[in-house]
């Protein structure tokens, strides 16, 4: 095998081998360094990313801000490999007054020019917002702070020379995606308006948080949108330009749900034009436009509705402005107007028009009403106001100013229907009415307000059938006068089928009482005294008048407690009437007297009847308070006929004889045996042995002497007394041509019981038994009608 041969080794020089491990040190020395670098710069973009660049950067930052017109603080500034510089934790502040707080933004993406930023040039080129989160602070009234925050927040904001850029923003705030697009100028020479005042911005922040908490309480189907585009001079900020487009398919607000909401609206010069505003919700519309002048403090505005307007209101808290509505058809309302925001008042100038179709107000049918109206916040004007119901149409005019109220009315509905609109004191008058047709109603009002105790006017009334206080009347017609609270009744008639009743009288609301002037009635007295108080009805039922007696009324009446009723009543009855005494009807044939009724209290005064072919004449005083039945009167009678009463009480059919006497009595109410009294009685020229009591005596005197027991006792008095249902008398007497009678006891007229004691006194032959007079005292016993007469001795 051939030997290979190796080629010969050279060595270098030694200054090659010094040049070559120079070198590679030098290689390993820059890899170092770049190491080194990497590691620097790792860590350093590291420690940049989670504890960001110190105070004095972000206060360059801040500054730079500043100068593009963006009041900011900022929390902290970090590096973001991917985003550059990051400022997390900012605040926005409001440029003429930094506390007043404007936003909190989660992070914000800076765009520098690094070599600008080095040569202390304007370096903030752009600003970049992605997926933040913005809170909006809100202060509220006690001092806490309620936040609103708008979510998914993107924007990218330029800054040219001199100018705010935003080519877009779009974000969620209460459920509403908003977007918004525009420019400001900012110019060197920017000087601020001067800062708004603190109560100012207060009213600011509660005018939103009230906005936030209003859209809160909403819920969507799908967010609507809201779209912004703007443009002005930062210096001006007020005078910039903005115009909002708002868009929803479907809102829903408690049980109210609008559908297809479309509105349109710009700002430009302070001036506020809604161009339009509309949307719908299955049972009508709603449009409208307005505009508002912030120079000017005043607004103009029309509005057409034909909204479901009792679930809209309910759904935003206004349901009691139409409580006790309930609307079957959908109102048609419209209305414009201007309206004034004056620091000193509210000042509105508002026509309209409304109409509204089938309806319930307090459980009250209506079928439609329509009206004209005006408003301009002292003034109010209804003009040809139609209201229908199924008993007839009312037609009103209607002004209410301060001092100046004015109502005319022409009605035919039946005024029960009215009853929910009335006040409380017309409701209670308004209870004790029914009518069988609807009455027809004129007024022409006048006062200085709503309330009817400062109303004046006249009117007419025409009534139909009707019932007033349980008491019917065929017909009544009147002239009507309001004033001082008070409303009279001039040259009323009233007809009944008994006859017709005339006058005026006044029923006073203030002071609770009725004023009777002139009155005069054929009615019948039980109906006709029930319209005036039907608490008083009992003191008059018991009069029963054979026909209808002619009445005639004046002086005042007072309810609910009043103390200064006069009422004096003259009645006349020409033709009877019944009156029930002690359980016997006695039939008066003419009859009259004057009542008093005073405050708890009836005086009968100057009573006069013609009674049993006699006489009857008297007075009674009545008590009408409660739980207090007592009365008091004095009776006096002249030619009764006597056969006549004693057969009315007696069913004894025989006597003959007139009866003359006095009784003065008292008593509780309708039962006799409380009743109290003293009294005289005088019989003349009857037949005394007629009476049931007395005719047994007859007998007994035949048989003291033949023939004396048909000697007629024509003549017989007494004083008497009466107490608890008894008649007691100490001087009865009753004498005869052979006899005279004398006795004293007690005649028990309600439980049928005589217990009695007479003496007979003889005359002519039987002066011979004067000395055994008193072997002829006798006792009555037993029943009044079947009494036992025995010897008193015996």
């Amino acid at each position: 095998m051939l030997p290979v041969l190796e080629p010969p080794q050279v060595r270098p020089p030694a200054q090659d081998r010094q040049s070559t491990w120079k070198h590679r040190i030098a290689v390993s020395v820059m890899r170092l360094v770049i190491l080194a670098a990497i590691i620097g710069i790792v860590g350093g973009g590291y420690y940049l990313a989670r504890r960001g660049f110190g105070r004095q950067w972000r206060y360059r930052v801040v500054e730079e801000l500043h100068k593009r017109g963006v009041e900011a603080q900022i929390g902290r500034l970090t590096l973001d490999p991917f985003r550059g510089l990051v400022a997390r934790n900012v605040r926005i502040f409001d440029y003429k007054n930094r506390e007043n707080t404007l936003a909190l933004i989660s992070e914000v993406s800076l765009d520098i020019n690094y070599a600008a930023l080095i040569h202390h040039e304007p370096f903030l080129n752009a600003l970049d917002v992605r997926d933040a989160q913005i809170t909006l602070p809100l202060k509220v009234p006690n001092g806490k702070t309620d936040k609103a925050q708008l979510t998914n927040f993107r924007a990218h904001v330029y800054f040219p020379p001199e100018q705010i850029y935003v080519s877009q923003a779009e974000g969620i705030f209460c459920g509403i995606r908003i977007s918004a697009t525009g420019q400001l100028i900012k110019r060197e020479n920017y000087q601020p308006s001067p800062p708004i005042s603190a109560e100012e911005w207060q009213r600011r922040l509660l005018i939103a948080q009230r906005v936030v908490s209003e859209l809160q309480k909403f819920s969507f189907s799908g967010p609507p949108s809201l779209q912004l585009k703007f443009s002005g001079d930062l210096a001006e900020i007020e005078k910039a330009r903005v115009e909002v487009t708002l868009r929803g398919d479907r809102l829903q607000r408690g049980s109210y749900e609008i559908r297809d909401l479309s509105a349109a609206a710009e700002w430009n010069k302070q001036h506020l034009n809604i161009a339009h505003c509309e949307w719908n919700d299955g049972l009508g519309s709603f449009a409208g436009r307005a505009d508002w002048n912030r120079e000017s403090d005043s607004a103009n505005f029309q509005v057409r509705s034909s909204l479901n307007l009792k679930t809209f209101f309910d759904a935003f808290g206004l349901g009691d402005s139409l409580a006790g509505l309930t609307f079957h058809s959908p109102p048609v309302i419209e209305i414009s107007g201007s309206v004034g925001f004056g620091p000193d008042r509210f000042r509105p100038n508002i026509i309209g028009h409304a109409a509204l179709g089938t309806f319930t107000y307090k459980s009250v049918p209506f079928s439609e009403l329509t009206a004209d109206f005006s408003w301009d916040g002292e003034r109010t004007l209804l003009r040809d106001l139609r209201l229908r119901h199924q008993t007839g149409q009312l037609r009103a005019d209607l002004f209410d100013a301060p001092a100046d109220f004015r109502l005319n009315l022409d009605s035919t509905i039946a005024p029960e229907a009215m009853r929910g609109l009335a006040s409380p004191e017309l409701n209670e008058f308004l209870r004790d009415w029914e009518w069988q047709r609807s009455p027809t109603i004129r007024l022409t009002i006048r006062g200085k307000d709503r309330n009817p105790a400062s109303w004046q006017g006249d009117g007419t009334i025409v009534l139909g059938r009707t019932r007033f206080r349980g008491a019917w009347m065929n017909s009544a017609d009147t002239k009507i006068h309001f004033a001082d609270g008070a409303l009279t009744c001039e040259d009323f008639h009233v007809a009944r089928d008994e006859g017709t009743g005339a006058g005026s009288f006044t029923y006073d609301f203030k002071k609770h009482e009725v004023r009777v002037s002139n009155t005069r009635s054929s009615l019948n007295p039980a109906q006709a005294i029930s319209w005036i108080d039907p608490k008083i009805l009992k003191t008059v039922v018991p009069y029963k008048f054979r026909r209808p007696p002619t009445v005639t009324a004046s002086g005042l009446y007072q309810f609910r407690g009043g103390k200064n009723t006069r009422l004096e009543i003259k009645m006349d009855g020409a033709n009877g009437m019944d009156y029930v005494f002690l359980g016997k009807t006695l039939p008066f044939d003419r009859v009259s007297a004057r009542l008093l009724f005073t405050t708890d209290r009836l005086q009968i005064i100057d009573l006069r009847g013609g009674l049993l072919s006699g006489t009857l004449r008297g007075n009674a005083d009545i008590s009408l308070a409660r739980n207090d039945p007592r009365y008091r009167a004095d009776v006096s009678v002249s030619e009764i006929n006597f056969p006549l009463l004693t057969d009315l009480y007696y069913n004894y059919k025989t006597a003959h004889g007139v009866l003359n006497g006095t009784y003065d009595f008292t008593g509780l109410g309708s039962d006799p045996r409380t009743m109290r009294g003293r009294g005289k009685v005088e019989v003349t020229n009857g037949d005394v042995f007629a009476i049931p009591i007395f005719g047994p005596l007859s007998g007994i005197l035949n048989h003291i002497v033949p023939g004396s027991g048909y000697s007629i006792a024509h003549k017989a008095n007494a004083d008497f007394k009466t107490n608890e249902g008894v008649i007691h008398t100490e001087n009865f007497e009753a004498a005869g041509t052979l006899f005279s009678m004398l006795g004293h006891g007690d005649i028990h007229f309600l439980d049928d019981k005589l217990d009695f004691n007479l003496r007979l006194n003889m005359k002519g032959p039987g002066l011979l038994l004067t000395p055994v007079y008193k072997l002829f005292e006798y006792t009555g016993e037993g029943s009044l009608k079947k009494p036992d007469w025995h010897p008193k001795r015996f």
